[in-house]
C-alpha cells in the first residue's frame, strides 16, 4: 500500500452532525482544538476530554458551515460518545443526530489513491488538500469525500450509504485495487506515529502524556479539561509516550512492561509491532518522565525474559502526506 494503493472499509466508524444556533459555540466547548479558525471544507483533528483532562475520545471534525459540523468518532467510542456530547448539549440551541448507521466509509489509501478515484470510482479529488473536504452528488446520492488519511500515505475517505459503499467496493475490488484489513491499518498508523483510542489514549491519559497538546488550543476561551492542560503543560507530568526500538526478536505487545536498567518497572507499551516497512522491531510506551529522553537505555520484558530497548522518536516512519 505504500507503494501503490489499498482501501480499507471502515463503516464501522461513528458520524454525529451537530447543527443549530450555538452549533459553533458549542463544538468549541466540547473539543480541544479550535473550530473558529477554519472555514467551511476544513477539517480538524482533536480530542473531547473529561475534566479530569482524560480522553474520552479523539476524533475529526468537519465544519459544513458556520454552525454545522460533522464529527467522525471512533467504532468502540461511539455509544458512550454519544451520550457524553449529548449530556454537554444541555443548555445549548444545537441538535445532535447520530447518522453511524447510515453512514458507510471507504478509505482508499498510498500514492495512487487519488488517480485510483478518479479512473475508478469518477471522482475527481485532485483540489482537495490535505485535511479537507467536499460533499458531492454521484448516482443521484449526496456524499463526503476528504483528503485525511490515517496510515502516513496521501489518501482519501469516502461517506456514502451503506448501499453506495458497497458499490465503490466492488469497483475498487473489480479493478484490482488491494483490500486492506484493520490490523494493516493499525501497523501502518503505528509506523507513521499516530494514536490509537484505547492504546496511546484512554480516560486515564491526558493529551499531554500522550504527546498531543499541539491539538489542545490554550488561547480559546474555554474547553472542557482546558485547566488541567493548561496546569500540566506548565508545571510539566510524570509520565510521557515514547517511542521504542527493541534489539533482539522480540515484539513488544500492548500491556507488556518497560524497565529501567535495575530492573525497575517504569512504564507499560502501549502499541508494538515488528515493522514491515521499516524491518525492526518497534513500540510505543508511556514511561515515567525520567526515563522519556531520546537515547535512553530501557529494556522490555516479553513474557519471562527481557530485550533491551532504546528510547527513539515515535514518528519512526516519515509520512508522504499531500499538503
Amino acid at each position: 500500500m505504500r507503494e501503490g494503493v489499498g482501501v480499507f472499509d471502515v463503516s464501522h466508524m461513528g458520524e454525529v452532525y451537530v447543527e443549530g444556533t450555538d452549533a459553533r459555540r458549542f463544538v468549541n466547548h466540547i473539543f480541544t482544538n479550535d473550530v473558529t479558525k477554519i472555514g467551511d471544507g476544513d477539517i480538524l483533528y482533536g480530542m473531547m476530554l473529561y475534566p479530569n483532562g482524560g480522553v474520552v475520545d479523539d476524533l475529526l471534525v468537519y465544519r459544513l458551515a458556520e454552525n454545522e459540523y460533522f464529527l467522525v468518532i471512533n467504532a468502540g467510542n461511539i455509544a458512550k460518545d454519544l451520550a457524553w456530547i449529548q449530556d454537554a448539549a444541555k443548555g445549548y440551541d444545537v441538535q445532535i443526530n447520530d447518522l453511524s448507521d447510515y453512514y458507510g466509509e471507504l478509505a482508499v489509501q498510498g500514492p495512487e489513491a487519488e488517480k485510483t478515484l478518479s479512473d475508478v470510482l469518477g471522482i475527481d479529488a485532485s483540489d482537495l488538500t490535505f485535511y479537507t473536504f467536499k460533499g458531492i452528488e454521484k448516482d443521484d446520492e449526496k456524499m463526503i469525500v476528504s483528503r485525511t488519511g490515517y496510515t502516513g500515505e496521501d489518501g482519501f475517505e469516502v461517506y456514502a450509504s451503506h448501499e453506495a459503499t458497497r458499490r465503490f467496493w466492488q469497483k475498487l475490488m473489480d479493478a484490482g485495487v488491494q483490500p486492506c484489513g484493520l490490523g494493516c491499518r493499525d501497523t501502518l498508523r503505528f509506523e507513521a506515529g499516530l494514536p490509537l483510542y484505547g492504546d496511546e489514549l484512554t480516560a486515564e491519559i491526558t493529551p499531554v502524556e500522550a504527546g498531543l497538546s499541539m491539538f489542545c488550543k490554550l488561547d480559546k476561551d474555554e474547553f472542557i479539561g482546558k485547566d488541567v492542560v493548561a496546569r500540566q503543560k506548565a508545571e510539566g507530568v510524570d509520565r510521557k509516550s515514547v517511542g521504542l526500538e527493541i534489539e533482539g526478536p522480540a515484539i513488544a505487545r500492548h500491556g507488556y512492561d518497560v524497565l529501567d536498567e535495575d530492573g525497575n518497572v517504569i512504564g507499560t507499551v502501549t502499541t508494538g509491532y515488528r515493522s514491515i516497512t521499516l524491518n525492526r522491531n518497534l513500540a510505543m510506551a508511556l514511561v515515567n518522565i525520567g526515563k522519556s529522553k531520546l537515547g535512553t537505555p530501557v529494556s522490555v520484558r516479553v513474557r519471562r525474559k527481557t530485550f533491551p530497548a532504546t528510547v527513539v522518536k515515535k514518528r519512526f516512519y516519515t509520512p508522504n502526506y499531500k499538503k
